[in-house]
């Protein structure tokens, strides 16, 4: 039985270019419509327009170009035919790019038949893999693969070699508000600090804090630990001393249920009483809209 496309694992292109990749030799295989390693001009190939990477770092393309000018193109590009004579980058826009400004005029490719889908979703695993990629954008790219491709957690982590926590935890940073996630993207906040303020109400006021005085990741994962406190603590104190602090796997459902929502969720759950209370904050009212369509949908 056949599974349903939305099912299938990460992908035959994928499975394809990690073969040919591996096998820059390997011969030609006509049933996965892929060639085995070729030349061809710089000028015939263009990069993907729908590549999900739009910046790369000008200091790093100048290091590849120096070392492609010194010993060649060593991993061929994946490409696939387009119009008029031209290949369209599948995987490997980078070396391209350096190999232009090392003034390569040739460089191997592999030809594969890919169709629409699996380029973009060869680009996001390759972009994933990339060591130079921020948190943010590993956190877009596992994002991207969840939603358009319906890959699960624990797929994403088996295919990409990465622990499920880590793809957890990073997609937890998507949960963020809008000038939090701009503090992160231009280094004034590290991942560990962002991940300290997931769970915060006042995440942009804390993130500023820890700007302004340059607080270490323990010391903001104290700061949210007692500047949110305030706000998040009952009026009424209950007999149980194990109120005021959440187990962890209280802690972790908060964040596995934030990433999943991509909204804020805190569970005050109070042993004493057996009970308590789930308080998720969305930001606009698509966001509550989107929430309701979710509920709607459980039965």
């Amino acid at each position: 039985m056949s599974e349903k496309k939305g099912k299938r694992g990460l992908g035959r292109g994928l499975s394809a270019l990690m073969a040919d990749v591996g096998s820059p030799g390997a011969a030609e295989d006509p049933s996965a419509g892929v060639r085995g390693t070729q030349t061809l001009a710089i000028d015939r190939i263009q990069p993907n327009p729908s590549q999900p990477r739009k910046r790369f770092d000008s200091e790093a393309l100048a290091d590849l170009a120096v070392s492609i000018r010194a010993k060649g193109v060593l991993q061929p590009l994946i490409v696939r035919p387009a119009d008029d004579g031209m290949f369209e980058i599948v995987a490997g826009e980078r070396r391209w790019r350096a190999a232009q400004m090392a003034q390569i005029h040739e460089v191997p490719v592999i030809v594969g038949a890919f169709d629409d889908v699996e380029v973009l979703e060869i680009a996001i695993i390759e972009n994933i893999q990339r060591s130079d990629l921020s948190p943010l954008e590993e956190a877009e790219g596992f994002r991207q693969l969840i939603d358009r491709f319906n890959h699960t957690q624990e797929k994403l982590a088996t295919a990409l070699g990465k622990s499920r926590s880590h793809i957890a935890n990073t997609l937890r940073l998507l949960s963020l508000p809008a000038d939090v996630q701009d503090m992160l993207r231009n280094g004034q906040l590290t991942a560990g600090h962002a991940r300290a303020l997931i769970t915060a109400a006042n995440p942009s006021e804390l993130a500023r804090q820890i700007v302004e005085r340059s607080l270490t990741v323990r010391e903001a994962e104290a700061l949210a630990r007692t500047g949110d406190s305030a706000k998040r603590r009952p009026r009424r104190r209950t007999s149980s001393a194990y109120d005021n602090e959440k187990d962890a796997d209280t802690k972790a459902l908060e964040q596995d249920l934030s990433a999943n929502l991509r909204m804020s969720v805190v569970i005050d759950h109070r042993p004493s009483e057996g009970g308590g209370q789930v308080i998720i904050r969305y930001k606009t009212l698509d966001d509550l809209d989107q929430l309701c369509q979710i509920l709607s949908q459980v039965r």
